[in-house]
């Protein structure tokens, strides 16, 4: 480890192996490269936060904020938060160099039930009001998010006329339990269907090192 630049003693190795001690990220990113394998597996846990993945792919906040084209402090408040505002540009960039996809870095900073409000809203009301908001928190393209919140609001519609059909048609209430189960079960799904009305855009990048 000394030679990787982290020099440590005897010590705390022996802690780090019983758990009471924990490495800071340069000595993490040395034992990686001198136990041959990625600081994912020392670290122990599945990546959850920005902090985590980007340690999971051993780079230093220096080098991914020069790669997403950020101030280091800023990026390095957006860590600590575990809130992301960046544009389109720095966004691409940087699901690319964590190996991520769009949807998982929404996963990741905590915004999915903030999105599956707001598509629930727009099925339900009117969803041109919902792009802007939905458009901030993916960074998608205004027209891509559009166009998939009219099929949407569209898609939904058609449970309601349906059902009205049904009930003007005095249809017996097996088949109006059929069309009520159906909606609930496209309301579950609306996260979902949404990433899958917007394709590739939201599907992972190819890997680019940025080590």
């Amino acid at each position: 480890m000394a030679a990787c630049g982290a020099p440590v003693h005897p010590e705390a190795i022996e802690a780090w192996e019983y758990g009471s001690l924990t490495p800071t990220e340069p000595q993490l990113f040395a034992l990686a490269d001198v136990l041959w394998c990625p600081p994912a597996v020392l670290m122990g846990v599945q990546p959850r936060s920005l902090a985590e993945h980007r340690m999971a792919r051993q780079v230093s906040v220096e080098r991914l904020a020069q790669w997403v084209g950020m101030d280091p402090d800023a990026y390095r408040a957006a860590e600590a938060a575990n809130q992301w505002h960046g544009d389109y540009r720095q966004t691409k960039a940087l699901v690319e160099a964590l190996g991520l996809s769009l949807r998982e870095l929404i996963g990741v900073m905590g915004q999915v039930e903030e999105l599956a409000g707001h598509l629930r809203a727009a099925i339900e009301g009117r969803w041109k009001s919902h792009v802007a908001p939905i458009t901030e928190i993916t960074t998608l393209n205004r027209t891509r998010v559009s166009d998939a919140l009219r099929t949407m609001h569209g898609e939904f519609a058609d449970f309601s006329e349906r059902y009205m059909g049904h009930v003007v048609g005095r249809s017996g209430d097996a088949r109006l339990k059929e069309i009520a189960a159906e909606r609930s079960a496209y309301l579950r799904r609306l996260v979902d269907h949404f990433w899958e009305l917007i394709g590739e855009a939201g599907e992972a990048p190819p890997f680019n090192s940025v080590r």
